[in-house]
């Protein structure tokens, strides 16, 4: 095991905190703009692409570059991460449509990739067994902030600046965590020689890829039946088999399967496959039905993610206290119920309920977000041997990740087939189409439609994100039933 020198851990922290940061405020910045974002670029219909092309890459690359830091060390991946980060973000801010929106969220997600897992990481190298409790609040406190400040954020750029703003901040905060880990971390290069399992991660990008396209496309530009769709199905399922299969072959693989046969993890990670679902059907699609809907503001709409993102870090912390108390079955079954409780509330959402129910919804998903995410992390955690607790952890935020990647895709095929069929059967000329739904997300375009297509559109989005919201209801139900599957007891 390499040495660290940790002489300028306080410096390291706060660069370490800062990148951390980046990634996730991420999510809720880009969802509060979203709107305003599809109403200046247009592309609607690939609304969804936006958080799937991120999330894609991110759980594609997650488990490679943990590897990739065993073998060329923590500091140059951990500055390629930032780097690519950052140059994501520019093409983002810079982007004339949405065709080039969606691949510098690529880039951006290739560079998270490597920013979350090495962050955690290069903590527990340079700290001790005693001391990373209270180093792990710091890095929970960041979560809290980040969620906290992010929809407001997003929410103050779209009305007093502009939508590029929200990549652009990405910029000097990125170069100061950049700064701070070139000059204050040092570490030896006797690094663990490991082979990278290379083959498995382009079998992951190639199945998950795939699948996206079949959920995001499938009825859409592409008929379900079509020769692309069935050939894009077989190509999935084939390269899921040569995952498994090659996974099992290999002395390091990038996912070592044996976790699975471990209760704990099994149903951990099912269930924080279901919950990303949730999580991205929640902060991808509430600000377009605040906006759209209920024609409420980009800070409005911000304000109902941000109970969500306030929920969650409390939760996490009551957590952390009930599982040494009740166990982490009994506080992930709390977790469960509060999910349900959200889902209930978010499929009797209506434009007439105002956003400080929508808000409600929000607050009760982070409650159910925080309990159940951190007692699966300490139930993982306690299954397996220290050789095996990082690779086992990846693996729960990897299937998590993966969730909110499909669930983009997914839930974004729902909302536009129920518009497309909603807009096909009110008879509107064949100028009004899925896209026309972009104008419904700012003052200026739902005057410009015109009462009645307004109206009609109104409905039609509605009607679509109330089947998404009934989706979410569903996902909660499943997940609790998953989460009672787990064990009362450590395998």
């Amino acid at each position: 095991m390499e040495q660290i020198h940790t002489k300028n851990r306080p410096f390291i922290l706060a660069s370490v905190m800062l990148a951390m940061f980046l990634a996730a405020i991420e999510a809720t910045i880009v969802s509060t703009a979203m709107p305003s974002i599809v109403a200046d670029l247009g592309g609607f219909r690939l609304y969804s692409w936006v958080f799937s092309a991120y999330l894609l890459t991110n759980a594609s690359t997650v488990l490679l570059f943990g590897r990739l830091a065993d073998v060329f060390g923590r500091k140059p991946i951990f500055l390629t991460g930032i780097s690519l980060f950052m140059l994501g973000a520019i093409v983002s801010a810079l982007a004339p449509n949405m065709q080039v929106l969606i691949g510098a969220r690529l880039i951006q997600g290739v560079g998270a990739g490597a920013l979350m897992p090495i962050a955690t990481t290069i903590v527990g190298d340079i700290y001790t067994k005693e001391e990373r409790a209270k180093i792990q609040g710091y890095l929970s406190s960041v979560w809290g902030i980040s969620a906290v400040t992010g929809p407001a954020l997003g929410g103050f750029f779209v009305d007093v600046l502009s939508w590029p703003f929200v990549f652009w901040m990405n910029i000097p905060l990125g170069l100061l965590a950049l700064a701070g880990i070139t000059f204050f971390f040092k570490e030896d290069t006797s690094l663990e020689k490991r082979s990278v399992d290379m083959v498995g991660s382009i079998w992951v990008v190639i199945a998950v890829s795939s699948l996206l396209f079949i959920l995001v496309e499938g009825g859409q530009r592409v008929p379900w039946l079509s020769a692309e769709i069935i050939g894009l199905l077989a190509l999935f399922l084939g390269s899921l088999f040569a995952f498994l299969h090659h996974e099992k072959s290999i002395e390091d693989p990038m996912l070592p399967l044996h976790l699975w046969s471990i209760k704990s993890i099994r149903y951990a990670n099912i269930t924080s496959f279901l919950t990303g679902m949730i999580l991205i059907g929640v902060s991808s699609y509430l600000p377009a039905f605040v906006q759209g809907v209920m024609e409420r503001s980009a800070t409005i709409a911000g304000f109902t993610l941000t109970t969500m993102s306030i929920g969650w870090p409390i939760a996490s912390t009551i957590a952390g206290r009930l599982v040494l108390k009740i166990g982490f079955r009994k506080t992930s079954i709390i977790g469960g119920v509060s999910l349900i409780i959200g889902g209930i509330v978010f499929s009797l959402l209506s434009p007439e309920r105002g956003p400080l129910v929508a808000a409600l919804g929000s607050l009760f998903i982070g409650i159910g977000m925080g309990l159940t995410s951190t007692s699966f992390i300490v139930s993982i955690q306690n299954a397996v041997s220290w050789q095996s607790r990082a690779i086992a952890t990846a693996s729960n935020m990897f299937m998590r990740t993966i969730g909110s990647a499909l669930g983009a895709a997914l839930l974004g095929g729902v909302l536009n087939n129920r518009v497309e069929e909603f807009i096909r059967s009110a008879g509107l000329p064949e100028r009004i189409d899925l896209n026309s739904t972009n104008q419904l997300l700012t003052e200026e375009g739902r005057e410009s439609l015109g009462p009645e297509v307004r109206r009609i559109l109104q409905e039609g989005l509605s009607s679509g994100l109330h089947m998404v919201y009934i989706g979410l209801l569903l996902l909660a139900g499943v997940s609790v039933l998953f989460i009672l599957l787990l064990p009362k007891k450590e395998d």
